[in-house]
């Protein structure tokens, strides 16, 4: 008996093992795993040297994947959404899909030490295998923005630490 497909979501800094936990989270029968990082890499790489450039492309992605994570799910696919949950509005619009599509969800919050994820970020950039190579500069700046979910949110919240 096929289970119901369910929308899963991750949470953490940069460098934090999203990605990673993704790759695992996808290895579930009928499930698809959709990557920001990928696709943005593919869709904007070259116009993307800013951060504001990352928040505006990565919320063009989001307005035309929504609707068709929707689609998979109402199709009874389980979808891996490897997109930063890491601020209020980045997760309001996770819930509106899961909403939208009436299915279940869980959220994967991966709380990791700043330096630790410091570390993992120098030895990502060093071994050139992933799609951008943020400064630990720029990690500090987008780290302001993170805030860590919160049960109050609603979310089926499981904890990595």
């Amino acid at each position: 008996m096929p289970s119901s497909p369910t929308l899963y979501l991750v949470c953490g800094k940069i460098a934090a093992g999203k990605s990673t936990l993704c790759k695992k989270l996808a290895s579930k029968k009928q499930t698809v795993l959709l990557s920001e990082d990928v696709w943005l890499s593919h869709l904007f790489g070259p116009e993307m040297t800013t951060v504001k450039d990352y928040v505006t492309y990565s919320r063009r992605l989001a307005q035309v994947l929504g609707p068709h994570v929707v689609a998979l799910l109402q199709a009874g696919v389980s979808v891996v959404l490897d997109f930063p949950a890491n601020t209020l509005d980045q997760r309001r619009w996770m819930q509106t899909i899961y909403e939208k599509a009436g299915t279940g969800h869980e959220l994967h919050y991966l709380d990791v030490p700043d330096e630790l994820c410091k570390e993992r970020l120098r030895l990502r950039n060093e071994s050139g295998t992933h799609e951008f190579t943020p400064s630990e500069e720029e990690f500090d700046h987008i780290t302001r923005f993170f805030v860590p979910p919160t049960k109050e949110e609603g979310f089926n919240l499981i904890l990595h630490s």
